[in-house]
């Protein structure tokens, strides 16, 4: 019986980077005392043991997660127009959602999960 492993080096480039920015969205969010974000944290860990695992479900998981990640920007972006991001604080969260989000939905990466994960 093969053991599940938390980090998979056969994966292509974007695979291994947004299974690590999902390890780091599972630290902070659970440093966070927020009930949703044990859950979103939890669930980011999920995912990205999932991906390393090729397992299908990691990798919808973690798209759902890095996608609610970047939602609440989108929405204040949509609300209030760009300048409520540019030039704050927010704009580092802001650009990790985005590549993180852009990391597991670039064609390598789908290309790979179709062909490979269960």
């Amino acid at each position: 019986m093969e053991r599940g492993r938390w980090l998979n080096p056969a994966q292509p480039q974007t695979l291994q980077i947004a299974v690590f920015l999902l390890y780091f969205d599972a630290v902070f969010a659970i440093l966070t005392p927020s009930a949703l974000s044990l859950i979103i944290g939890a669930a980011a860990a999920a995912a990205g043991w999932g991906i390393s695992n090729e397992r299908r479900w990691g990798y919808w998981l973690g798209v759902g997660v890095s996608f609610l990640a970047l939602y609440p920007y989108l929405r204040a972006i949509l609300a209030v127009g760009p300048g409520v991001i540019l030039g704050t604080s927010a704009m580092l969260g802001f650009l990790i959602a985005v590549a993180h989000f852009a990391l597991l939905v670039h064609p390598q990466s789908r290309s790979y999960q179709k062909v490979w994960f269960k």
